[in-house]
């Protein structure tokens, strides 16, 4: 198993260093055989893919306490692949301004306006954009502050009602007390004057005897 991936990383080795030195001569080759030169990298940068993708699954087939060491190779020769990718990218910029100006018949200085002109764009769609952000971070507080303030609303909406209950279930009672009392009152009421109804029948009783005493003596 790993001496498929030790092949398959010789022929990386192989491959990349190619690329990197076709690379590095695309800017200085003449204009049709510059085209054939990037023709002829892409070609060769998708083999690597290919490569990379046959030692990945090499990698994957390893026994976990042996693939550590791979697995490092691995990443070190996909930031290789990166970088790769990122030279070519420029040298194709390169010869796309040289073929440009080339058929304009310029000096290049058309390019270099041209790219003035799309970092000015691109710094006023970076200051929109924050400007952007910064009106949706303000939306997002007041929303947010918003949705609070109807909490604490609807939390003292709900204080108020139970005070409210209380008042009413207070007042019943209230109400419920005084009732009672009167009762009370109505009846002690009642019962004193009858009290007083049984005193003063009893005081007139002793009087009438006393009376009737007095004149059993005389006669």
């Amino acid at each position: 198993m790993s001496s498929d991936f030790e092949g398959y990383e010789q022929d990386f080795a192989v491959l990349t260093a190619e690329i990197t030195s076709k690379i590095s001569r695309v800017p200085r080759l003449p204009p049709d055989e510059k085209k054939q030169m990037v023709a002829n990298v892409e070609k060769q940068l998708e083999e690597a893919r290919e490569l990379l993708e046959q030692m990945d699954l090499e990698v994957r087939e390893i026994p976990p306490q042996s693939r550590g060491m791979y697995s490092n190779r691995m990443r070190s020769y996909k930031q290789e692949m990166g970088k790769l990718e990122t030279d070519f990218k420029r040298s194709r910029i390169a010869y796309s301004d040289e073929v440009r100006n080339e058929l304009l018949g310029d000096d290049g200085n058309s390019s270099e306006n041209q790219r003035a002109h799309l970092l000015d764009n691109t710094e006023r769609l970076e200051r929109s954009s924050r400007r952007l952000e910064a009106g949706y971070q303000i939306a997002v507080e007041t929303e947010q502050i918003g949705q609070e303030m109807l909490e604490n609303l609807s939390h003292d909406r709900e204080k108020i009602q139970r005070a409210r209950e209380r008042l009413r279930e207070t007042d019943a009672n209230l109400g419920k007390s005084s009732r009672i009392l009167t009762g009370m009152l109505r009846s002690a009421e009642r019962k004193a004057a009858w009290g007083s109804i049984v005193t003063l029948l009893c005081a007139y009783s002793k009087m009438i005897y006393k009376n009737i005493e007095i004149i059993r003596v005389i006669f």
